[in-house]
């Protein structure tokens, strides 16, 4: 793991994390890698990767067709993913230092926004030119991102809801200097107060990021129906092969 002080994901995903969103849909993810398994038509996949797996809900179904790892930094979200029996090899690491050998994958995933949490755009070509490592040449990389189009125009900047009895309030900015989405979570009266912050790669910014590390991206779609990609789309899925 590297050396750096503490960031805004080391705290989060924990069992407030968890506790505030019992609603992730698993019939969504079985759906994305329903996709991904179409979007692959018939080639080989001997192991896979979902990189920044959570709770493991993506990884599960990954795992009933290949051999499947499953990388988080959030020890209580790969327990969590334990305990619900995924089947898939789970560990502990951060995504900017991967601890698997060259070529270890035929297929990774990033599925859900599970990147874009760094402060640089340095640190989120790190991942990249890593995941390169890690990806065998002709494999296959799958990026499930939000829109950021889409984000700018119908941010919600105040939401309220109560969840397990407590109440949680969610304010919602853009930075001024326009590259973050920032989230504030706020639960209970007088309680815990968490961030969230993901940067607005559009996705012509996330096709520049892989090209720049040896990836061809080969399909895009806009949905896990596999829809267009556009603006309203309510998510960027890019499809890469390692050169």
């Amino acid at each position: 793991m590297t050396d750096h002080d503490a960031e805004w994901f080391e705290s989060w995903f924990g069992e407030d994390y968890i506790a505030l969103y019992p609603h992730r849909d698993v019939a969504e993810a079985k759906k994305a890698i329903d996709l991904i398994a179409g979007i692959l038509d018939g080639r080989k996949v001997r192991r896979a990767l979902d990189l920044a797996c959570g709770p493991g809900r993506h990884a599960r179904f990954l795992a009933e067709r290949w051999w499947t790892s499953g990388t988080d930094l959030s020890e209580v979200l790969l327990r969590f993913a334990q305990r619900t029996g995924v089947q898939a090899k789970l560990v502990r690491a951060d995504i900017r230092e991967l601890p698997y050998r060259e070529s270890s994958f035929d297929l990774v995933v990033n599925l859900f926004t599970s990147f874009g949490y760094f402060e640089t755009d340095d640190e989120h070509e790190r991942v990249i030119r890593d995941l390169a490592r890690v990806i065998a040449p002709g494999g296959s990389f799958v990026i499930d991102f939000l829109n950021a189009q889409l984000v700018r125009r119908t941010l919600v900047p105040l939401d309220t809801k109560v969840v397990n009895g407590k109440q949680v309030e969610q304010r919602r900015e853009i930075t001024s200097d326009g590259r973050f989405v920032v989230k504030h979570i706020h639960i209970g009266t007088g309680g815990r107060e968490f961030i969230e912050r993901v940067r607005l790669f559009t996705d012509k910014e996330l096709t520049a990021l892989l090209e720049k590390s040896g990836f061809q991206i080969h399909q895009s779609f806009g949905d896990y129906d596999g829809g267009p990609l556009g603006a309203d789309a309510p998510r960027v899925i890019l499809v890469a092969r390692r050169n």
